[in-house]
Order: C-alpha cells, then sequence, then structure tokens
C-alpha cells in the first residue's frame, strides 16, 4: 500500500504541474484570474459530487457534521487561495518557479505541524537530516530562480 501512497504523491505533483498551467489558459481565455479559479473549483465540485455518488459514500449526520472541529472547515478556503494565488503568479514566476517555492512552503510547514502534531497529524519529530532536505530544495528553488 505504501508504494501506492509514493505513486499518487507523485501523481498529485504531476497533476499541481499541469493544473497550473491549465488555470493560467483559463485565466487568459477568461480574463479574470478570479472567473479562472471559480471556474476551476466548479468543475472540481461537480467531479467530487461525481465520485461521492458513484462511490455511494455514506452521508454525514448531524451529529458528525457538528463534531468536526471549526478548523477543518477551512481546508477549501486555502485550496482556493491556492488555485487563485497560482493563477495569478504564475505568468509572472512560471510554472517551476512558482511549484518549487510552493514545495519549499509546503515542506518548511509540514515539518512544524509534523514536529508538534498539529491539525490532528501524528507527531513525527524535526531532524537534522528532514531541516537538509528543506534547505537543500530551498537551494533548489535559488537555482531555478537564478536561471
Amino acid at each position: 500500500m505504501r508504494g501506492l501512497s509514493y505513486f499518487l504523491g507523485l501523481a498529485v505533483g504531476l497533476g499541481l504541474a499541469v493544473q497550473v498551467a491549465m488555470n493560467t489558459q483559463l485565466r487568459s481565455f477568461l480574463k479574470s484570474a478570479n472567473s479562472a479559479a471559480l471556474v476551476s473549483f466548479l468543475v472540481g465540485t461537480l467531479a467530487l459530487v461525481a465520485l461521492v455518488i458513484g462511490t455511494r459514500a455514506p452521508v454525514p449526520t448531524r451529529e458528525t457534521l457538528s463534531a468536526v472541529p471549526m478548523w477543518a472547515w477551512f481546508g477549501g478556503l486555502l485550496g482556493a487561495f491556492n488555485v487563485a494565488s497560482a493563477t495569478v503568479i504564475a505568468n509572472e514566476l512560471g510554472a517551476t518557479t512558482l511549484l518549487a517555492l510552493v514545495l519549499a512552503g509546503q515542506l518548511a510547514t509540514a515539518l512544524v505541524i509534523d514536529h508538534y502534531g498539529w491539525l490532528g497529524m501524528p507527531v513525527n519529530p524535526i531532524t537534522l537530516t528532514r531541516v537538509a532536505g528543506v534547505v537543500l530544495l530551498s537551494i533548489g528553488v535559488w537555482l531555478i530562480e537564478r536561471s
């Protein structure tokens, strides 16, 4: 199962790179980054509705929904911010620099989240090796931006 998780992780990375390019083109045709982000999310919402219906996912009860911590409802807001921001800045930075910066930010934040077990994640302490990986990636961002 772990092998499938690695594969899916790489597929998500591939998808993000393609998504940046697609949303940038959508922005150029719609003449609005916000409209492009909205269309992207509407299409994604339709796909998720089809997935839920197709997999016959159980409908959560009122009790289940009321038990969800308040902060957990805002993941979609962060997703919208990511898509809208990437749609705006991809033309200026290019897909490679944009995604390298996104990855560096994700890894640095993930180190802290894992270290403290925030947001319900299991505790996975910061180590010198993990910090070195983020530092090396940050050096990669700098090298990408210089070219």
